[in-house]
């Protein structure tokens, strides 16, 4: 029988979070403008940085 072992990093996102986290502080954004940004902000960041 063989073992896997699986390894979860999530650095990255952690780092991912606390840049978006620190944005939305910085520009001082109310709540539901946050929550916009929230969804709407990872697909303009997809969107520019897909490989065509």
């Amino acid at each position: 029988m063989t073992q896997t072992i699986i390894t979860h990093q999530d650095t990255l996102g952690t780092l991912w979070m606390i840049g978006w986290l620190f944005t939305i502080g910085y520009l001082r954004l109310s709540f539901w403008k946050g929550v916009l940004a929230f969804i709407v902000w990872p697909y303009y960041m997809g969107k520019n940085f897909r490989k065509e």
